[in-house]
């Protein structure tokens, strides 16, 4: 008696790797569940490259300026003084600069003072009949040809040259230089303040007509915001000027002030003070210029920044 065995298909030699494939593709892979990685920040590192160009060239500006400087001293036989002669007398005239020996004799910080506040003065009165005249002159052409020869015509004239009629007219030292900087100072800001009105774009101007708003807020609305980038900048221009020509002024007019001082200290043949007072001239239009930027940087955008 025959007894037959029948085998499975997946009993035979070779099924395993069937197996084993139908296997992998009915059950999935499955790998235990990870937590994601916490992304790690790093530190910022100190920017050493930035800290060194920005402290390093300007040492390297002054110490060439120093150099140079001992090397002049060098070559004249010391008519030109050392920078050390220079900053040991500098430390002796501002041990004590608001000292008072008589009308012609004051301490430097009493000059200083007395020199900003002519430039005070002038420049008010320039910035209080140039700022509106900018405007009138920009926003009329009639204005704008009226008086844009007047300007061509006057503004190259060296500020200088306004200061014997400014002596004719007032009768008096203090009241010219003042004069001397309104006229120099008025230019920079007229010119400014009409180009500035004169670049409003043409759109905001049409809105003003159809919602038919008055001249004053066309003014206070429309085109001071809009002028306003131009306006400080003329003012930037008109400080550095007036700062610039009230030395000169002050030489030729004598009183109390800084360039009287340096004038001066000239004819008593101090040449150490003469380049103290170069040193505090350029120091005090610097603040004066540092100021007047963060002003504009506080209204304005990045056009008056540079």
């Amino acid at each position: 008696m025959v007894s037959a065995v029948f085998h499975s298909p997946l009993d035979a030699p070779g099924s395993e790797p069937v197996a084993s494939a139908v296997t992998q593709k009915t059950m999935p892979f499955i790998t235990p569940h990870a937590e994601p990685a916490k992304a790690v920040t790093p530190k910022p590192s100190y920017d050493w490259r930035g800290l060194w160009l920005a402290v390093l060239p300007p040492l390297l500006g002054f110490g060439l300026l120093i150099g140079i400087w001992a090397l002049v001293s060098i070559s004249t036989a010391s008519s030109i003084p050392s920078p050390t002669e220079t900053f040991k007398q500098a430390v002796v005239i501002f041990s004590d600069p608001f000292y008072r020996n008589g009308p012609n004799d004051q301490g430097l910080g009493w000059n200083i003072l007395m020199s900003l506040e002519r430039v005070a003065l002038g420049f008010g009165l320039a910035a209080a009949v140039g700022i509106p005249a900018g405007f009138a002159i920009g926003r009329f052409e009639f204005l704008s040809r009226m008086f844009n020869p007047l300007i061509s015509l006057l503004r190259p004239v060296s500020p200088l040259a306004w200061l014997p009629i400014g002596l004719l007219v007032f009768k008096g030292a203090d009241p010219a230089a003042i004069w001397t900087i309104f006229i120099c100072s008025i230019w920079p800001m007229i010119i400014n303040t009409a180009v500035g009105v004169q670049r409003v774009p043409q759109d905001y101007m049409n809105v003003a007509r159809v919602l038919n708003l008055s001249e004053w807020k066309i003014v206070t609305k429309i085109l001071f915001p809009s002028v306003l980038p131009y306006m400080l900048t003329g003012v930037r221009l008109a400080v550095g000027t007036a700062w610039l020509v009230i030395v000169a002024a002050e030489m030729l007019t004598g009183g109390v002030g800084i360039g009287f001082w340096v004038w001066d200290e000239w004819n008593n043949l101090n040449v150490k003070n003469i380049i103290i007072a170069i040193f505090v001239i350029g120091i005090v239009g610097l603040i004066l210029e540092y100021a007047l930027i963060r002003i504009a940087t506080a209204f304005t955008f990045e056009e008056v920044k540079n």
